[in-house]
């Protein structure tokens, strides 16, 4: 059995390469031998067991559910020996020890002192779903991502590759189209606007969204905090609605205590051309947010005054 010492810091990398983030593609059955092997430590995930079929299913033919669990079992079932597979590889030496920074980068994802959950969706031509979980202590981080929940990557990299690593993450697609977006680069307006465009977008209540604009007249502003014209909001909020493929969010906690305190969470919506960032602010009464265009390769920086109140 590997031993983890995460007591003692890595020495500083004699090389760009030595910087570089390392990178391990991992099937859940390897993963789960790995985190054996590393003194059982735990993953930062739970796996759902599928749920027995009842009897009006039986009936009625298999649910979208039971055929996705089953197609999922069938893939699960067929991937190798994960002994024999992480052996041929490298990863396990011929006396059974796990390799040295394999088994540091799993020993950190179980003891960090901080966390960062990611869950992104972003539809398409398919819907393209990822989880990643990020684990920072000291001057490292690991990092664990899924697609699909059968193969993973396993990621570990310094402190100051991790804007870079980050950024990966909110990538879209090579084959997303964007076009141009009837949403201003910045806009701030009443979270109940906000939600309302969501909805009526979703299930097509345009008479709700109508009675809330008419109860706040010049509450939407543009970047430089000045009212819309009124007649230029319905068509924003429209399109706020209408325009939205996908999402984003981040949840940062500190868990180098005993107990786990969830310290922020940041939030991102995919509209016609790109991401764009949520901050709700309280500039009186009621509740605002104000949503503005961002970039993939700037998530760290969104995420920079969450992250400081654990790292600083």
């Amino acid at each position: 059995m590997s031993t983890i010492d995460l007591s003692t810091p890595s020495p500083a990398p004699r090389s760009l390469l030595g910087s570089l983030p390392r990178r391990v593609a991992l099937t859940l059955p390897e993963l789960q031998e790995v985190a054996r092997r590393a003194g059982d430590a735990p993953l930062p995930f739970d796996l759902a067991e599928s749920a027995p079929a009842d009897a009006l299913e039986s009936r009625l033919g298999e649910s979208r559910a039971c055929v996705e669990d089953e197609a999922y079992a069938t893939a699960l079932a067929a991937l190798h020996d994960p002994v024999d597979s992480l052996t041929r590889r490298g990863l396990i030496s011929s006396d059974g020890t796990l390799e040295e920074g394999l088994a540091g980068a799993v020993g950190l994802l179980a003891t960090p002192q901080v966390a960062l959950d990611l869950d992104l969706g972003v539809q398409g031509e398919s819907l393209r779903q990822v989880k990643a979980w990020h684990r920072q202590s000291g001057d490292a981080v690991a990092s664990l991502a899924t697609g699909d929940g059968l193969v993973f990557e396993l990621a570990w990299f310094p402190t100051t590759a991790w804007p870079a690593e980050l950024a990966r993450v909110a990538v879209l697609p090579e084959d997303h189209s964007k076009r141009a977006s009837q949403v201003p680069p910045v806009v701030d307006l009443p979270f109940e606007l906000a939600d309302a465009a969501v909805e009526a977008g979703s299930h097509g209540r345009s008479d709700l969204l109508q009675v809330l604009i008419s109860r706040h007249e010049g509450d939407v502003l543009d970047g430089e905090g000045r009212p819309l014209p009124q007649a230029e909001v319905p068509g924003v909020l429209d399109a706020l609605g209408r325009e939205s493929r996908g999402r984003l969010r981040a949840l940062v906690a500190d868990v180098s205590r005993s107990t786990t305190t969830v310290v922020g969470v940041r939030s991102w919506v995919l509209l016609a051309d790109g991401w764009r960032t949520l901050h709700s602010h309280h500039g009186g009464e009621p509740a605002r947010v104000e949503i503005r265009s961002i970039t993939a390769a700037e998530l760290a920086v969104d995420l920079a005054p969450v992250l400081a109140e654990v790292t600083s």
